[in-house]
């Protein structure tokens, strides 16, 4: 009952809010924030790792299926999170309509663009192609 005296009249009578999925995209944007903290972490260490070696050796580093692995994990938790950010930013701050959905459909291309790239050449090295 407590949660019918939140809602707005409108809301009430649809049963639902303006979008339909800002909670579901502010727990998303959230969970992968926390998510992305470890994952930048283990980055951060593989980078340092990198330093100072030969090409050779970094390519064996990188080609490693464990690092693979988190990298692998953390493109695709941040591209998801940079996407739902900037989502939330188009949606909120691009008020003519077709600017908007040019907008998202940008977002939403260079989003997929950089993480199948990104993919491709965590891929390329593990797999040594």
């Amino acid at each position: 009952m407590k949660d019918a005296q939140m809602r707005t009249p409108m809301r009430r009578v649809r049963g639902m809010g303006a979008a339909h999925t800002g909670t579901k995209d502010f727990w998303h944007q959230r969970v992968t924030s926390v998510a992305g903290i470890p994952l930048t972490i283990a980055l951060i260490v593989i980078a340092i790792a990198l330093l100072g070696r030969s090409h050779a050796a970094a390519v064996q580093i990188l080609g490693s299926p464990i690092v693979a692995i988190i990298m692998l994990l953390f493109i695709v938790n941040i591209v998801y999170h940079m996407w739902i950010g900037m989502q939330e930013i188009i949606v909120d701050y691009v008020h003519e309509d077709k600017l908007k959905l040019a907008a998202l459909m940008g977002n939403t291309f260079f989003c997929f663009g950089i993480a199948f790239a990104s993919a491709f050449a965590i891929l390329k090295l593990s797999f040594g192609v």
